[in-house]
């Protein structure tokens, strides 16, 4: 991306750029652009397409219409993206209340970017993201996490299996959040009902929160990822791996914020962080899973 001279938000994409954005061959960007379909410009025989014309051509609209999303991070928590996100001291503002709670946020236009883990019949997220008929956003690859049982010291060795929690206290995660919908999704597959637990009063909305009921004693195990397992000094059971994503609102992908973000997101520093907390593959950290028609 061609930067200000500030160092702000991107002026100009490359072809390869533009390619990668609207998940196309480069051959068709500069198929685009030579049928005059595209904004463009040409310089020095190099081909360059300043954003804020894409951005507009994409989602259909004239250059200067606009309502502006605020500048806030919804969805479900994940504990390398708040720490990124405060790492930066980012002008991001964050609004953690689940993964379905935080895509009805997005679909309101009270956030520029919601978090979220959601189990579909082919994968995680799409679905979800596709039911809700959304128009001018991408779902960007954050990580791919190591999901699975935290469990209290005392069950450390004693259980392999889902099954074997049966009769323990399981805290419970809030309606909507992709780990209460995960948990549903386990207890079908392996033939268990809520009622072979004895589950929490309340929730634990983070993945934080839910470390913290185990290792305070208020239960003796719950779903969560492996990150959280060393800080809190619990033993972690895996279960499976989980996709966890950005969605963006196209316009909104190009602001400063969001654009130092997923900068940070590829320095070694954030590589070094994601290896140090553990259960992180970042591999495919940017990637587009999705594009909105």
């Amino acid at each position: 991306m061609v930067q200000q001279g500030g160092g702000g938000q991107p002026v100009y994409l490359t072809t390869k750029e533009v390619a990668e954005l609207l998940r196309v061959k480069e051959r068709k960007v500069y198929d685009l652009a030579a049928a005059d379909e595209i904004p463009h410009r040409r310089i020095t025989g190099k081909l360059l397409f300043p954003t804020a014309e894409i951005v507009a051509w994409i989602e259909g609209r004239p250059l200067n219409a606009s309502e502006e999303r605020p500048a806030v991070l919804t969805g479900s928590h994940d504990p390398l993206l708040d720490w990124a996100v405060r790492e930066l001291g980012s002008d991001l503002a964050i609004m953690l209340n689940g993964s379905l709670a935080g895509l009805d946020t997005f679909a309101d236009g009270k956030a520029a970017l919601a978090g979220m883990h959601v189990p579909g019949p082919e994968g995680w997220n799409i679905s979800a993201v596709e039911a809700r008929n959304l128009q001018g956003c991408v779902l960007i690859g954050w990580a791919k996490r190591a999901r699975g049982v935290l469990l209290s010291p005392e069950l450390a060795g004693k259980v392999s299996r889902l099954e074997d929690l049966k009769g323990k206290r399981i805290a419970l995660r809030q309606p909507g959040a992709g780990a209460a919908v995960l948990f549903e999704k386990l207890l079908a597959e392996t033939g268990l009902a809520p009622g072979d637990f004895e589950l929490s009063e309340g929730f634990a909305r983070t993945e934080s929160e839910a470390a913290t009921a185990v290792a305070g004693g208020e239960a003796d195990a719950a779903l969560g990822i492996e990150a959280m397992a060393a800080p809190y000094h619990l033993s972690f059971l895996p279960l499976i791996e989980e996709r966890f994503d950005l969605l963006i609102d196209r316009r909104s992908y190009f602001t400063t914020p969001v654009q130092k973000l997923l900068a940070f997101a590829h320095s070694p520093a954030f590589r070094k962080k994601a290896e140090t907390m553990g259960g992180y593959d970042v591999t495919e950290l940017g990637g587009v899973r999705w594009l909105s028609p």
